[in-house]
């Protein structure tokens, strides 16, 4: 057996060497695009044999997929943040709000959630499984702590709210892909932080009650939440293979 392969029966190197590897293919992703970027070519960014990655991933779709699902752990990680810094980030409005702009800071997720077909290819394709069932029943425990503290509107059901919410969030996700890029930077982010601003008044006004809550109750929900966040992102960090990012 290689040296190499005896580094991969452990565990936590496998994890680093996995985390290496999708660091570089990320920054190709986003200086070549899809189309132009081969596994060879992460080998050798990454220092290491075509091989190697094959004992990770079995294909170069594989490879690409498992870039943009830890953008989605990254993601995930900036909210759980946010809701521990301050609890009010747990109310609808607030999350998709924060949700919008980690989405958006984020240039391989921002063109994977737009499908961004130069930059994504075929992995601008929805994908099933575990991962996505985990994802839509974490938001469904969401959405059933809201209810459970008068912070929805009632004449709508709880998954007709959720249906709808999605709706509303995924669209100003693609009216954004319409947004001219070519900016000052400043004036760009302004800009950003003034559609998230018009997302949370959308969500607020459309979905959420008029109810409010104690401090220490707003507290013991965002504490709900961020131990759903991280059950969720240490699931599909398990999936993917990866080391803590």
């Amino acid at each position: 057996m290689s040296a190499t392969g005896a580094r991969l029966r452990d565990p936590l190197q496998r994890a680093e060497r996995a985390t290496q590897i999708l660091d570089v293919a990320a920054e190709l992703l986003l200086r070549h695009g899809y189309r132009r970027v081969t596994v060879d070519d992460v080998a050798t960014g990454a220092g290491v044999g075509k091989g190697t990655i094959y004992l990770h991933w079995n294909n170069r779709e594989e490879l690409f997929t498992a870039v943009f699902a830890r953008e989605v752990l990254r993601a995930v990680g900036e909210l759980v943040q946010a809701l521990q810094h301050d609890p009010g980030v747990c109310l609808l409005h607030r999350l998709a709000r924060a949700y919008f702009l980690a989405i958006m800071n984020r240039p391989l997720l921002r063109g994977f959630i737009v499908t961004d077909a130069d930059l994504l290819g075929k992995l601008a394709k929805p994908r099933g499984g575990a991962s996505e069932d985990r994802h839509r029943l974490m938001s469904r425990s969401y959405f059933q702590l809201l209810a459970e503290r008068d912070l929805l509107r009632t004449d709508m059901n709880v998954d007709a709210i959720a249906y709808a919410f999605q709706a509303t969030f995924e669209g100003f996700l693609h009216a954004e892909a319409a947004t001219p890029v070519a900016m000052i930077a400043g004036e760009a982010q302004a800009s950003l932080d003034q559609r998230a601003d018009l997302l949370a008044r959308t969500v607020e006004r459309a979905f959420e009650s008029r109810s409010t809550i104690p401090r220490r109750v707003q507290q013991s929900l965002a504490g709900r939440v961020v131990d759903l966040l991280t059950q969720l992102t240490d699931a599909d960090r398990g999936d993917l293979g990866l080391a803590e990012t």
